[in-house]
């Protein structure tokens, strides 16, 4: 990747259909989500049982996360925020058991907050294997996963919220729990009020079901730092990287520099039709 070759992309608007956000914590921009009301969009929201061992700079689940979530759902609609339970993983401390009483009491907090949760479970990449083997996490074998899965949808179905995975090989459709696409074009297309004309994205794994998209985003530049995460590879460059945080810089992290080549991106609203009421 050559960090001097910039594309710019238009953000307004009449050519984006819909964002997706992903977030830990959503608080920061709550108080100020009036702000994007002319946007079509929704919320992937990770809620996990993990401490401060695993997601080192979260706030506290039970007094900070859950209400934030709450209060999120109740100014934008429970439709479109998704709670993410993942990706799950199995330790010494993070035993099956301790997953599944943690979930269920995640689970009846959201009831009526959200009507999707999302798992999988984890990937080890290079750029996150050095902190995975620091938690001595195991696997489990396909029996015991699916028992584990049959139960988190039983619980999942208890609250009234449906369950799916993300990009899992293994099809736990007899569990209950069914293949989901985080960027999800029939999600998108009930917010929006129309049909899309977009196809799966080419450039993910197989497994992953998600339709193409835009992502604005880099790495090393998050500060929760969370041990299974593989955007994230160095305390030393995220900490630097936020250092050169700058709102007003059109730049993640960066500003633009005499030699950068910037390149005009075309983007284009991907809207059909209006959707009929028998669509919906």
């Amino acid at each position: 990747m050559n960090v001097h070759q910039i594309s710019e992309i238009k953000i307004t608007p009449d050519v984006v259909d819909c964002i997706v956000f992903w977030t830990k914590n959503p608080l920061p921009m709550i108080k100020r989500i009036d702000e994007i009301k002319d946007y079509n969009y929704y919320f992937q929201f990770t809620l996990t049982g993990y401490g401060n061992d695993v997601e080192v700079n979260l706030p506290n689940k039970k007094t900070k996360m859950i209400p934030v979530f709450q209060e999120l759902s109740e100014k934008i609609g429970k439709q479109k925020v998704i709670w993410r339970y993942d990706p799950i993983f199995f330790s010494d401390r993070y035993t099956k058991e301790y997953h599944l009483k943690a979930f269920k009491s995640i689970a009846e907090a959201l009831n009526g907050y959200t009507e999707k949760c999302v798992i999988s479970f984890v990937d080890i990449y290079p750029k996150n294997k050095k902190n995975m083997e620091g938690l001595s996490s195991y696997e489990l074998n396909d029996n015991e996963l699916r028992e584990f899965a049959k139960e988190l949808s039983k619980m999942a179905a208890d609250n009234n919220i449906k369950i799916g995975s993300c990009a899992e090989k293994i099809n736990l459709d007899d569990c209950g729990i069914v293949h989901n696409c985080c960027i999800d074009r029939e999600l998108i297309e009930k917010i929006i009020g129309c049909k899309i004309n977009v196809s799966k994205d080419k450039n993910q794994r197989i497994e992953c079901g998600c339709v193409e998209s835009v992502e604005i985003g880099t790495y090393n530049t998050c500060k929760n730092g969370c041990a299974y995460c593989y955007a994230n590879y160095s305390s030393k460059s995220v900490e630097t990287n936020a250092a050169k945080y700058d709102p007003l810089s059109p730049i993640l992290c960066s500003q633009v520099q005499e030699d950068d080549k910037i390149s005009i991106r075309k983007v284009e609203s991907l809207k059909q039709a209006q959707l009929s009421i028998f669509d919906m």
